[in-house]
């Protein structure tokens, strides 16, 4: 590449920050909801509402960082094709981004993803590559970056990396900003999924920089390996196995991102438990939300009630990761969970009784 060449993709990549920057500028943080729970008056749940991101979920702070940091390492010119494996949202969000810098953008998605996430990626301007299951998206996301002469953005190396995890307006360092003025300041737990890992990696990474006595929580899909290699490190893959109908988080192997260390605690939850969640809140806030905030509902029931058997007080602060119109002809759809065996009316009935009780009766067998 000449001198001249070399100037002017400085000058391009120097643009296509400013650009991002100025998308930082304009939006404002998101909120911080306070939900009292009727039976727990000593403790309260906060929900940090990401589905207020201009791309309607909590893969719009991973996307920013992802386009940065590979504009950072000059992976990315003005003639890339950039390509991402993904359950949907962060191909939705990265589609917004490669829009905003004029670049071509093919998401790579397994043919079971919420027809809502495909019309999403299109309306950014994505292209869509289908596979027939996830475990492909890898393979496929690399081969299409080699014959297209682009870059595999793959969110799930560099998810745990592309964040400043000591501050720059992360998710942790905003939770605790807003946190400030509440009643319990410091929570006693913050808890997340994980799709690639970096949520829970910022979060957790941030919680010991601060030095507070915050703990991380981590709520997995039953299917998924993260809760099993939190466990046991050498559980590093389920190969082929149910996947879980959640989408967003829960993996079928250990992506690099995933850094357990900085977890204490991983609870696993059924698809059905992760439903009726789902359900409940998006009746309480009288909006929908999708299904991986439903997944965080029950970890914070199991939290929240075991802090009240204790006698305890304080603040438990979760994530809302995306609204539920994008689920329409899925979680919310009774046809489709019943083709599916998904039986969450008794799990429901559960947890709309936590609230009003602060006890949560998990309904066992598996309903």
């Amino acid at each position: 590449m000449t001198q001249a060449a070399l100037s002017e993709r400085r000058a391009w990549n120097a643009q296509a920050i400013r650009r991002i920057e100025a998308d930082i500028t304009r939006t404002s943080d998101t909120h911080l909801i306070n939900h009292a729970i009727e039976g727990t008056p000593g403790i309260t749940l906060y929900f940090k509402d990401e589905s207020s991101h201009p791309t309607g979920s909590l893969k719009h702070r991973l996307a920013r960082s992802l386009f940065l940091y590979a504009l950072c390492n000059d992976w990315i010119g003005p003639d890339t094709t950039v390509i991402e494996a993904s359950s949907g949202s962060t191909a939705v969000s990265e589609a917004y981004f490669a829009r905003l810098l004029g670049l071509r953008f093919i998401a790579v998605v397994p043919r079971t993803v919420a027809a809502a996430k495909i019309a999403l990626i299109r309306f950014h301007g994505g292209e869509i590559h289908y596979v027939d299951s996830p475990g492909e998206v890898y393979e496929a996301s690399a081969r299409l970056a080699e014959e297209t002469g682009g870059h595999y953005m793959d969110q799930f190396t560099y998810a745990e990396r592309a964040t400043d995890w000591r501050g720059n307006n992360n998710i942790a360092e905003s939770i605790f900003q807003q946190m400030a003025r509440e009643e319990h300041p410091i929570p006693a737990w913050v808890v997340c999924g994980a799709g690639t890992g970096g949520t829970s990696a910022t979060i957790g990474r941030y919680l010991r920089y601060r030095r507070v006595d915050t703990q991380l929580c981590v709520a997995d899909p039953e299917t998924s390996i993260f809760h099993r290699h939190f466990a046991d490190r050498s559980i590093t893959s389920l190969g082929a196995c149910k996947s879980s109908i959640i989408e967003g988080i829960g993996r079928p192997r250990h992506e690099p991102s995933f850094i357990p260390d900085v977890i204490d605690r991983m609870d696993a939850i059924s698809d059905a438990r992760s439903i009726a969640a789902m359900r409940v809140i998006s009746a309480r806030l009288g909006r929908p939300v999708g299904g991986s905030t439903g997944t965080n509902i029950w970890a914070c029931a199991r939290l929240i009630s075991d802090m009240a058997a204790r006698g305890e007080s304080g603040s438990v602060v979760t994530i809302l990761c995306d609204g539920g119109e994008r689920y329409t002809d899925t979680c919310f759809c009774d046809d489709w969970l019943a083709e599916r065996n998904i039986d969450w009316q008794p799990h429901a009935k559960a947890l709309e009784s936590f609230f009003a009780t602060g006890a949560l009766h998990e309904v066992c067998p598996e309903a």
